[in-house]
């Protein structure tokens, strides 16, 4: 089965076809979600919200579209939404030891210590510059793919890119700069 054919089975009723997708996409939308609002809880509520609403709104999909470009458009949506909402919520937290830590497999030390500067990096970012540090680097859109995907002027995307890797910049080398201090 492919995308297509399991957007079709859905349409028909066949709840077979959301199996399947789910089951193929299930595991980039978390992740995208999680990069987006650095909460695995909340990441994994965002990817059974995703599959929900275009369940929901399954009779008003054009199935000539592809699916993947358009259901991660609504997971990250709903993760800026979400991110939005935890940062009027719960303060931001940058120490290091308090940082939520991208999961990573078993791999040498160095490697997991700069997936968690990165992580809390990432943290200190807005949820806008977020995503679109992560349509960027992580699913590899372009800026025009990633204006098409977020309603927004290709001009505002390249804003948010380059304020997002500048504050990155900044952020990583403060790090390095108070690491050496300690050393």
């Amino acid at each position: 089965m492919d995308d297509r054919s399991a957007v079709k089975r859905l349409k028909r009723g066949d709840v077979q076809g959301l199996e399947w997708l789910v089951n193929r996409y299930q595991v980039e939308a978390a992740r995208v979600a999680f990069l987006i609002t650095q909460d695995a809880h909340l990441a994994d509520d965002i990817m059974q919200d995703a599959f929900l609403q275009f369940y929901r709104r399954i009779a008003q999909y054009d199935e000539r579209r592809p699916f993947a470009p358009y259901f991660i458009r609504i997971v990250v949506n709903l993760a800026i939404q979400a991110a939005r909402q935890q940062q009027r919520l719960v303060p931001l937290n940058t120490d290091v030891e308090d940082s939520t830590m991208l999961p990573t497999p078993e791999s040498e030390a160095e490697a997991a210590e700069l997936r968690k500067i990165i992580g809390v990096a990432l943290k200190a970012l807005s949820a806008e510059q977020r995503a679109v540090i992560v349509m960027r680097y992580y699913l590899e859109f372009s800026e025009r793919e990633m204006a098409e995907h977020l309603h927004c002027p290709p001009g505002t995307i390249s804003w948010r890119l380059h304020a997002a890797r500048k504050r990155l910049r900044g952020l990583l080398h403060q790090y390095v700069s108070d690491q050496e201090q300690e050393a």
